[in-house]
């Protein structure tokens, strides 16, 4: 039900903009977030005592892929606004701050963010900067957040800041927008998923009270590193979105595209391209679908998170490269899609971690994990 609510939302509504999304990098907020919300697609993972559907995250992971199905920009900001935020909050806030925020963001009247990065620290998030000074009232914030989703849009962000030294002193903010000293910086354009917004965050003596602080002081991290499996698996599912979109240009026109008296899907080697582009697909959603499920029993492992994302983004990359060839010359026009997909599924090579960063871990985890079955 989830995925035929949602495909049908994104054919109907969400498809016929993408390429205007795309070409004036341009954010649709009120023609898609409030409608969005009816269909109960914020909420999701939300349970239904604090207004969500209570369902879980495969679920989750199905209604993002059909979003970025019609257009992977605006997958990626609903997969900001609905997991890496509304999903945190529903986590870890605690009922007054539940109250206060869920609904709106639910209802789609609210865009949500999540700023972790800065500009010198990414991968290496403890290395952050921007610092909450404790005082009489709450904190005081100083610094800034770079290469932040939905940035220049949000009405709540869940901001990570330093309250302490290491990785034992950072803790988390719900911060909206209008607060004195919270200021949108430069925005940031990119080569792809362009029509989702992306901006910098700068606090100048920032006044947050103590009612703003979500989950335990100085246990951020734990806060992050609890929902950056989630983010990851829930993510995944935008690049399965874009491996699918290519299948849905790419199968057509090898059938009306004729050459040498025949269609071109009568040559092996396009058979044997979309056999590839198909099995692509079809093994990561197998993966990433299997993590989802997983999130949802309990039983998620940071290595199946990240290998599940890992795979996913590199087929992704592949698969969209194979379209554009499928189509030749017609592919590398802006006339079609498949450029635009192509552009698209790069991002997720290097956000929510790089996949680098992602091998790394899943190395470091497998190892560690035969050194104790060894010992």
């Amino acid at each position: 039900m989830i995925r035929e609510v949602t495909a049908r939302f994104a054919r109907e509504r969400i498809q016929p903009l993408a390429e205007r999304v795309d070409r004036d990098d341009w954010f649709p907020r009120d023609e898609l977030w409030p409608a969005m919300g009816e269909l109960g697609l914020h909420g999701i993972t939300v349970p239904e005592a604090d207004g969500g559907l209570g369902l879980g995250y495969l679920e989750h992971v199905i209604a993002c892929e059909e979003v970025a199905r019609a257009s992977a920009s605006i997958g990626l900001s609903y997969g900001a606004h609905s997991n890496l935020c509304v999903n945190q909050i529903a986590r870890w806030a605690n009922p007054d701050q539940k109250a206060k925020f869920l609904p709106k963001l639910i209802s789609g009247e609210h865009v949500g963010s999540l700023a972790m990065s800065e500009a010198g620290a990414g991968s290496d998030v403890v290395s952050m900067k921007l610092r909450a000074e404790k005082t009489d009232r709450g904190y005081v914030l100083n610094g800034t957040k770079f290469w932040i989703t939905n940035a220049a849009y949000a009405d709540t962000l869940v901001v990570y800041a330093k309250t302490g030294e290491g990785s034992r002193g950072i803790t988390t903010f719900l911060i909206e927008a209008g607060m004195p000293g919270f200021a949108i910086g430069q925005k940031i354009g990119k080569m792809g998923m362009r029509g989702s917004p992306t901006a910098e965050l700068v606090f100048t003596d920032c006044e947050v009270g103590q009612e703003n602080v979500m989950g335990p002081l100085n246990g951020g991290v734990g806060v992050l590193m609890s929902g950056l499996d989630y983010e990851r698996t829930v993510l995944a599912g935008i690049q399965l979105g874009i491996m699918q979109a290519c299948l849905d240009v790419v199968l057509p026109y090898l059938r009306e595209r004729h050459q040498f008296g025949q269609p071109i899907g009568a040559f092996q080697l396009m058979q044997a391209k979309v056999a590839d582009m198909y099995v692509a697909l079809n093994s990561a959603r197998a993966y990433v679908y299997a993590v989802a499920k997983s999130c949802d029993a309990g039983r998620t492992t940071r290595f199946d998170a990240a290998g599940a994302i890992l795979l996913a983004s590199e087929n992704a990359f592949t698969v969209a490269g194979e379209a554009v060839q499928a189509l030749g010359g017609a592919g590398y026009t802006t006339d079609w899609p498949v450029e635009r997909f192509l552009r698209d599924a790069k991002l997720l090579d290097i956000g929510a971690g790089t996949n680098e960063i992602r091998r790394m871990l899943i190395g470091r985890e497998l190892i560690g994990a035969a050194e104790r079955v060894a010992q």
